[in-house]
């Protein structure tokens, strides 16, 4: 490769250049500030406020180390994802990704996987929200609050990307000060020992009641399943490469601030939770976050965390129009979907796919409250393995990347991923083993049962889709000389 080559590849990346990628026709509105608090917000979600209470009954203390080890292959999955993003940041991310390194099949399922994601996750969130607004009225219907929601956030999706960020912002905000909160009150509950929990609480308390693995490691690892669901959404920032404002500067800022934020978010919280209430009193379905305000003698407890899981299902939905609208984009200009979702608005938003979206997750909301039955779990559940599925295709999409940049066929990239390859192989080893717990978990084993089905629907249209366009099925030449 010449110079001039790596010099070209470079321009267009930073936006000289008149190829796709230089702005797809996005407009470039989300700043440092946002870019941050959605990979901040990304990183914390309801898994946390709520579902660490039914993993603690699990593992006991030990948990603290699966978020540790987790928290340690997100990072590893992030800064892979970094190094694409940094060799050519698109809005499609790591469907594009995998359709460079592996084929276009791979992008096409990659592409409308994610896509099905986030809308999933969308029906889920918008009809928890509403069933959290009911914790302080309950005569208001379920439906009403879920199709104001709804509406809500898709004219937010409609108006501007700074909107949309600008409230990604303040979402993120609400969590943050939650959780930052939560430690300061502990740290000086456990040190100067007020409250009604001050003779009690200790840090001992996460070794005194049956050392720190009273479930044995058998039942550390069995939790890693709800460990990595409550990571899910991280890899969002990758999606916003094609509308941040400044992509060299602002993304490996946020990529490289994953450490900390787990280490503060999800550590420092459940060490200092579990400093104040015994593992032992917690139980499914209690948020560890209320039972810890209760202990401490804070009625407001349950009301503020109420809120606090209120946001962050209105974020999660949010960030599913968002994604929802621009994978569909990406689809349409690489003929893998309807051509009908590759306008954009004048305001540069991919508006059609969103609006179509939007309309699902309201049909959705509906289906769930006409028949909640087993039907719609299993659905819901594919949730998690649809989004681990997005954290493969980042690996090995990363892993190709970096042989042939090594080779010198494609430029390297400005922001390397620390270790790789071996960094790259042990998240991807990590991933699998989980999957496989997953299948000998009952109670996680549904998540594996919609997963063939989507893959035979995937291979069937995509047999379809390339006997009418074998062009979109065809290899791409993504070197710079092309």
């Amino acid at each position: 490769m010449t110079s001039e080559q790596v010099a070209d590849r470079t321009a267009v990346r930073d936006g000289e250049g008149s190829g796709q990628e230089a702005s797809e026709g996005y407009e470039r509105g989300l700043g440092n500030r946002q870019i941050q608090m959605i990979a901040i917000g990304g990183a914390i979600g309801t898994g946390l406020f709520l579902g660490a209470g039914k993993a603690i009954s699990k593992a006991g203390p030990s948990l603290i180390l699966a978020y540790a080890i987790a928290g340690l292959v997100i990072f590893f999955i992030m800064r892979a994802l970094g190094e694409l993003l940094m060799y050519r940041p698109v809005s499609g991310s790591f469907s594009d990704y995998a359709r460079e390194f592996l084929g276009p099949f791979w992008g096409y399922v990659t592409g409308w996987t994610y896509w099905l994601f986030w809308v999933v996750t969308g029906i889920t969130e918008v009809t928890a929200a509403a069933a959290y607004v009911q914790y302080w009225n309950k005569g208001i219907p379920q439906w009403a609050s879920a199709l104001v929601f709804t509406v809500i956030l898709y004219f937010v999706n409609l108006i501007s990307v700074k909107l949309f960020g600008e409230l990604e912002f303040w979402f993120s905000m609400v969590k943050v000060t939650a959780i930052i909160g939560m430690i300061l009150i502990g740290v000086g509950v456990i040190t100067l020992g007020f409250s009604n929990a001050g003779d009690t609480a200790s840090f001992s308390l996460l070794w005194d009641h049956g050392g720190f693995f009273p479930k044995g490691i058998g039942g550390t690892l069995m939790t890693l399943q709800i460990v990595m669901f409550a990571f899910l959404a991280v890899e969002l920032v990758g999606v916003t490469a094609g509308e941040a404002a400044d992509p060299k500067k602002t993304l490996p800022k946020a990529i490289n601030t994953v450490p900390w934020r787990i280490a503060v978010f999800y550590l420092g919280a459940l060490i200092i939770i579990l400093s104040i209430v015994p593992w032992t009193e917690f139980m499914p379905g209690v948020s560890p976050f209320v039972a810890a305000f209760a202990k401490i003698g804070l009625p407001a407890g349950a009301g503020i965390v109420n809120f606090v899981v209120l946001t962050a299902a209105l974020s999660s939905c949010n960030s599913g129009m968002y994604s929802t609208g621009r994978m569909l984009r990406d689809l349409s200009l690489n003929g893998q979907g309807p051509k009908f979702f590759g306008q954009l608005s004048k305001k540069g938003l991919p508006f059609r796919g969103t609006t179509f979206s939007a309309a699902l997750m309201l049909v959705g909301v509906w289906i769930n409250y006409q028949w909640p039955g087993k039907a719609f779990d299993y659905v819901v559940s594919f949730a998690t393995i649809s989004g681990m599925w997005a954290w493969i295709m980042i690996l090995v999409a990363q892993l190709r990347y970096r042989r042939k940049a090594d080779r010198g066929e494609l430029p390297q990239s400005e922001l390397k991923a620390p270790g790789a390859p071996w960094t790259s192989l042990f998240a991807l080893a990590f991933i699998f083993m989980v999957i496989v717990l997953m299948g000998i978990d009952k109670d996680a084993r549904i998540s594996l049962y919609c997963a063939p089905g989507w893959a035979a629907i995937m291979w069937v249209s995509y047999i379809v889709l390339k006997k009418r366009n074998p062009k979109a099925f065809e290899r791409k030449d993504y070197t710079p000389a092309a």
